[in-house]
């Protein structure tokens, strides 16, 4: 799994208009799912996520967790984190997992972060989504399982 954490003060996602979701501070996670990865890594990518220290202290540093300051999680569907451009001009998406699959695991990542107090927000798994994102800093993580 692959994860893109972006620290945001405000964040929404919409379909067709109609706002499906919205947080105020924490993290939109931008979440792809290949077709080896497993329910445990989903788990594991979940505690990293609302573990990770990116929230400033009171001294500035990078000392708090989203689970620390209370802040809430936006988690989108992003397939194309899985895009193979090695080859001509139009990516490959064969590394993403099946529809069925990717669904199983992305809703296991969102109940793990809801299971451990994470206020936790989606849009809607394979629809086109309008995602507004206020990133502040900006701070910009990559997560992969397989380097965590």
């Amino acid at each position: 799994m692959k994860a893109i954490l972006q620290r945001v003060s405000t964040a929404s996602v919409s379909i067709n208009g109609e706002i499906k979701g919205s947080i105020g501070q924490g993290l939109v996670v931008l979440l792809g799912v290949a077709r080896e990865d497993t329910k445990e890594q989903a788990s594991l990518l979940a505690e990293k996520v609302r573990v990770l220290r990116i929230f400033e202290d009171d001294t500035g540093k990078l000392n708090n967790s989203l689970e620390d300051i209370q802040g809430e999680a936006l988690v989108i569907s992003q397939f194309t984190l899985y895009a193979d451009t090695r080859k001509g001009r139009r990516p490959s998406f064969t590394n993403a997992a099946p529809y069925d699959e990717a669904l199983n695991l992305y809703e296991c990542f969102v109940n793990e972060l809801k299971q451990a107090g994470i206020r936790t927000e989606t849009g809607e798994f394979g629809e086109r989504m309008l995602v507004t994102i206020h990133n502040e800093g900006p701070v910009t993580i990559v997560l992969e399982t397989e380097l965590i």
